[in-house]
């Protein structure tokens, strides 16, 4: 079955050029041109993916994840003019899974639909073993092996780890990273996630300077890579 995927901007060329774009790929399209009909939409097809501009003529994007997120998983990649750090980490706050810059390039975007579509299994779901790449991360014995060895990880070392593998190709702000390994004290403490994701790459990476897993997203949070 074909994923359906909303489309939700306020901008006729832009709906112009992506609705047949991603209808040649094979998905089933629909619109929406407000935050209120993005909404309303979302609960009329249920859609696999949303594709959201910010710059809507009477919600906010940022507000329409918030209102979304309320009672919908459905991933939501935002599409944007607006590039600046402030905006990404508040749509990614707010329950975003992915951000992507206008103008854009086609294969990208469609690079980061497929990465968003395959994130469908709901977090928690899966049975206590989860394999990325060469790593298989057994959940209820907080053990992470590759091959037939085991990576010793400590504590909060397994934690962020799972954290961040339990939502592959979703970007990931520090303030949300924080507050989820430390609690909400610690989300104005990037230090303690600096120091922590140091350690875990050099355990983790078979070249820390180069990081295949754990990949950084500038000023904003990282992203586990979906290999």
């Amino acid at each position: 079955m074909a994923s359906r995927i909303l489309i939700v901007d306020d901008e006729p060329s832009i709906l112009a050029a992506m609705v047949p774009l991603l209808r040649a790929q094979g998905y089933e399209v629909s619109t929406a041109m407000s935050g209120r009909g993005a909404v309303d939409e979302i609960g009329r097809v249920r859609p696999d993916l949303v594709i959201l501009d910010l710059g809507l003529p009477d919600l906010d994007g940022v507000e329409v994840c918030r209102v979304v997120r309320l009672d919908d998983a459905v991933p939501i990649i935002v599409l944007s003019a607006r590039g600046g750090e402030g905006d990404k980490v508040a749509a990614l706050d707010a329950g975003a899974d992915d951000y992507v810059t206008k103008p854009f390039g086609a294969e990208e975007l469609l690079a980061r639909i497929r990465v968003a579509l395959r994130r469908v299994e709901p977090i928690g779901a899966a049975g206590p073993l989860i394999t990325r790449g060469d790593l298989v991360i057994d959940r209820e014995r907080h053990r992470v092996i590759r091959g037939e060895d085991e990576i010793r990880l400590t504590p909060k070392e397994f934690e962020l780890f799972l954290f961040l593998a339990q939502r592959p190709g979703r970007v990931v702000t520090h303030r949300t990273i924080l507050k989820a390994i430390w609690g909400p004290h610690a989300a104005d403490q990037p230090e303690h996630l600096r120091v922590l994701m140091a350690s875990l790459r050099k355990k983790i990476e078979p070249e820390p300077a180069r990081p295949r897993y754990l990949v950084t997203e500038p000023w904003v949070g990282y992203r586990f890579a979906d290999l």
